[in-house]
């Protein structure tokens, strides 16, 4: 179960499952959660000491940081900081001097409810005692009617009488009632009494939702329109005051609505008028409504050169930025917490049962594998809570009191990435198409290693062998020749390609100007991007030019410096699970990746991990057939001779001298 090398002897770690089973607790039942929200913010430290800060001084913030790290956690624990009882009510009212300018009133916690009540009931009862006078004043009208008909015996009476009476209760009836509308006013915002300082998510709120906005009305004149302050409806600036507003990917606000959130923030107050120039409520526009609260703004990297520049600028002046952690030291301590962490998810979802240690295990297990490095646990939480239920909702199905380890391992084989889906069906579909050697060698062939549709948004990578394929032709330009690399390649790949061409005629001696070099990246139809594939082309070329076999049972992955340098490069632990479900028996990664590699068991002993430092040692792995030790002997010489020193160990271009 699980994944090799666990263990942490330079910390004094044992595996996890020994560790878990030697803690005193039998099941996440037995786990106690902390009352607070914000001390239920699993490894932000630093961010949770500034947001205490923020509340308690009333200052803005931005939290920038990967999704499901804690952001909408941390501003809804604000509240929980904020002064108490400063809640007000918010009234508006007909304004008789200008019925398209509401007037706005603030009325302590409690009190809105009592004055609109008080002022509907006195309009209800002028209601009842205008219908009155007019059912009076009807029966009358037509009474003298009735009796005029039978004294003159002329039925032309009794008709004007209804006539007159209809029109008589259709006056009375739609101007009183449109007075006694006028009078009563509309609560806006209300609180009660006790009540916590408010806390309003606007991610992805429209202009009107967020600003406040004027309901459209379709009669709009002739006397039946509906009175301006009974179309007006709060924002959610309106509803966040004196409490928090949180504004998750605040870069997707339009640049109309951030300046107007700057306008609330720096006034504390913003009038509700029409967002609409084609309704009728356009010409609508209240007296201030008090908008005091705090933002505090989300978002990724990305969201903060998106953000209009006054708004932030206005946030760092009066407040805080924090980049949120996503990963966090492996140690005792963060385990504990994370054992926190299930008993939490368990204890909000309502439905799924507790963890044994066993399960709990293996969810520290996964947050170590998802983390990236050797060392450290993941903190994107809320990817590892959907496993958390995905295990418990299997747990139910099975009819089992208690999510066991079992469960926790068919919940990672169920909820995996739509990523990592497409990569199973790929692979499959690479297999029985062989697009991919996996045994021999052959010339100018080599096996990389990509990751699919990687990016911020998810913590899981997924692995693909990508075949990549050099030939080497006479140019057909007068003016030199040139690499030409084909298959939807991101930007970074495609610099990547050209860099390479910078070590090509050092490590062969050839003239490139002479030749132009056709890089092929097979099955690329999901595209590629970064530099990781640098090491597999170099070696493509170099293997293409010198007629030199690659072994097609070795892939790899790395990038490269113009030095012959191999770098570190993300998803290697993806990668080399790739490559053993392809059937691969060596793969290639950076040296100073090795720390990254945490293999599902399954995995272990089903693949060779080779670490190379320099290009002369993947070359060394990669290359086979009677012309290898005749290269590597050439390409040892031409560095030498570079240096001016005799052939030896080298550095990148830099031999070693003894």
């Amino acid at each position: 179960m699980g994944s090799a090398d666990s263990r942490r002897p330079e910390l004094g770690l044992p595996d996890i499952e020994d560790w878990v089973k030697a803690q005193a607790f039998e099941s996440t039942a037995d786990v106690k959660i902390p009352p607070k929200l914000v001390d239920q913010v699993i490894g932000q430290d630093d961010a949770v000491k500034v947001i205490k800060k923020a509340a308690e001084q009333k200052r803005h913030v931005i939290l920038i940081g990967d999704p499901g790290t804690g952001k909408s956690m941390l501003a809804r624990s604000m509240v929980d900081y904020l002064p108490k009882g400063e809640l007000q009510d918010v009234i508006a009212y007909h304004n008789p001097d200008d019925p398209n300018e509401p007037k706005i009133r603030i009325v302590p916690t409690g009190k809105g409810k009592e004055i609109v009540h008080a002022q509907k009931r006195e309009a209800e009862q002028k209601r009842a005692q205008k219908n009155s006078w007019t059912f009076m004043l009807l029966f009358v009208f037509i009474g003298l009617a009735v009796i005029m008909t039978l004294q003159f015996r002329d039925p032309v009476y009794l008709l004007i009488g209804l006539i007159g009476g209809m029109l008589l209760f259709m006056m009375f009836r739609y101007t009183g009632q449109r007075k006694e509308t006028l009078m009563v006013p509309k609560l806006l915002i209300t609180h009660k009494a006790a009540e916590m300082p408010p806390f309003i998510d606007a991610t992805g709120a429209h202009a009107g939702a967020l600003l406040g906005d004027v309901k459209h009305d379709p009669f709009q004149s002739g006397g039946l329109e509906t009175p301006a302050h009974e179309r007006l409806e709060p924002g959610a600036i309106h509803k966040a005051s004196k409490g928090v507003l949180f504004i998750d990917e605040i870069n997707m606000l339009r640049i109309e609505s951030q300046q107007s959130l700057l306008t609330a923030l720096q006034e504390g107050e913003f009038s509700i008028l029409g967002q609409s120039e084609r309704s009728s409520g356009a010409m609508v526009k209240s007296e201030p409504v008090p908008c005091d609260f705090i933002l505090v703004a989300a978002g990724n990297l990305d969201a903060v050169g998106s953000m209009h520049p006054a708004l932030r600028s206005r946030i760092r002046g009066y407040g805080y930025e924090v980049y949120m952690r996503n990963t966090m030291p492996d140690t005792a301590v963060n385990r504990t917490k994370l054992i926190t962490f299930v008993a939490q998810e368990v204890s909000k979802d309502k439905k799924i049962p507790h963890f044994d240690k066993a399960a709990v295990a293996e969810i520290v297990r996964e947050a170590q594998r998802r983390a990236g490095r050797r060392g450290m646990l993941t903190l994107r939480l809320r990817e590892l809570g959907g496993l958390v239920r995905v295990a418990g909702d299997i747990a139910i199905e099975r009819e089992a009191k208690i999510v066991e380890a079992k469960h926790v391992l068919e919940a990672k084989s169920i909820a995996r990435s739509l990523e990592q889906q497409v990569t199973d069906r790929a692979v499959e579909r690479r297999k029985d198409y062989k697009t991919c050697l996996t045994e021999g060698a052959v010339i100018g062939i080599v096996n990389g290693l990509a990751v699919l549709n990687s990016d911020s948004s998810m913590a899981e990578y997924s692995g693909i062998v990508t075949p990549i394929v050099a030939e080497v032709t006479p140019a057909q330009n007068r003016e030199g020749g040139k690499i030409i690399a084909t298959g939807k390649l991101g930007e970074i790949a495609k610099e990547s390609v050209q860099n390479v061409s910078a070590l090509i005629k050092k490590y062969t001696g050839e003239d490139i100007s002479n030749h132009d070099i056709h890089v092929q990246f097979i099955g690329t139809y999901d595209g590629i991007e970064g530099d990781s594939a640098s090491i597999a082309v170099a070696t493509a070329v170099i293997s293409a030019f010198e007629e030199v076999e690659v072994d097609q049972t070795v892939t790899m992955t790395g990038s490269l410096s113009v030095r012959g340098q191999v770098l570190p490069v993300g998803g290697v632990t993806a990668k080399i699970e790739a490559a053993a479900e392809m059937g691969l028996k060596k793969v290639l990664i950076p040296e100073q990746n090795m720390k990254d590699v945490l293999l599902e068991d399954k995995y272990i002993g089903k693949i060779e991990v080779i670490p190379v430092r320099l290009l002369n040692d993947v070359l060394t792995h990669a290359l086979v057939g009677a012309r290898k030790d005749g290269l590597l002997k050439k390409l040892a010489s031409l560095v030498a001779a570079k240096a001016g020193t005799k052939p030896g160990p080298v550095l990148g271009d830099r031999p070693v001298v003894h």
